[in-house]
């Protein structure tokens, strides 16, 4: 089997994690997809490209290699919804935000096939992801985790109009320091070619909430993407290096606050 993840080791607390990038679907599991399935359109596409500033200064970085068509790292394997009353996808998605079936007629995973999954894939990177936390931690004292996606900045079925371009989640205020939180939007507010929103529509997934405890010195942001700042949103999903470079720009200022701050 693939390696689950890609790992970059780093020197200071700022742990920039990328759970949606990956592509890889196994033989098993690519068999039962339909051809929209395949083509995985709702991939996190390059984002692991973009913190490059961040690589640099010494972040680590954890990235996922296999597709959230296997199983999604950022959802609850409980099947409790992110956003109760919203359309939310599941632990093992079976149409595309498109509303277009993932997986040929009658061959959807089953309650057992879920669960392979979660034991295989998702429990795997979890472990990898707390023991890397509990490593920062312990060495620096705290630890930040910025949960790094993007999507297309038109999805209706999750919301209306055009999504703003940077989109900052702190699950209403619980998953990191307050004061950080509004020094990272700040941050995008300096750039007035961003539009941005701080708890939006999107206020961060499972991985946020889950591992986000200011209490305990892990303080945790998402930061949703509008794909549109950095590449082509139609298949097959071009990155554009030159129009990305402002937005790079906006994510090194973003890596440099988180690792000069302190609690």
């Amino acid at each position: 089997m693939n390696a689950l993840y890609k790992w970059t080791a780093g020197r200071n607390a700022l742990l920039i994690n990328v759970p949606h990038a990956g592509t890889l679907i196994p033989g098993d599991i690519a068999q039962t997809l339909t051809a929209a399935g395949r083509e995985v359109p709702d991939t996190d596409w390059h984002v692991d490209h973009l913190y490059t500033a961040a690589l640099q200064m010494g972040c680590a970085m954890l990235s996922a290699t296999h597709s959230r068509y296997v199983v999604d790292l950022n959802r609850n394997p409980d099947g409790a919804a992110l956003y109760p009353g919203a359309s939310n996808t599941e632990i093992c998605p079976t149409t595309t935000f498109a509303g277009a079936a993932i997986y040929a007629q009658d061959r959807q995973p089953d309650n057992f096939e879920m669960e392979r999954r979660v034991h295989v894939y998702w429990q795997p990177y979890q472990l990898k992801l707390a023991a890397e936390i509990d490593a920062i931690k312990a060495k620096h004292g705290f630890c930040v985790l910025l949960d790094a996606h993007s999507i297309r900045s038109r999805v209706p079925r999750f919301f209306d109009g055009v999504l703003a371009d940077l989109n900052l989640g702190t699950a209403d205020g619980q998953s990191c320091d307050r004061a950080l939180a509004e020094k990272a939007f700040a941050t995008f507010q300096t750039y007035p070619g961003f539009t941005a929103a701080h708890n939006g529509r999107f206020k961060g997934g499972y991985i946020t909430r889950h591992y986000g405890k200011p209490a305990q010195q892990v303080h945790a942001l998402q930061l949703e993407i509008a794909q549109s700042c950095y590449m082509d949103e139609n298949f097959p999903a071009r990155f554009d290096a030159a129009a990305s470079l402002l937005l790079r720009g906006v994510l090194g200022r973003l890596a440099a606050l988180l690792v000069s701050w302190r609690p």
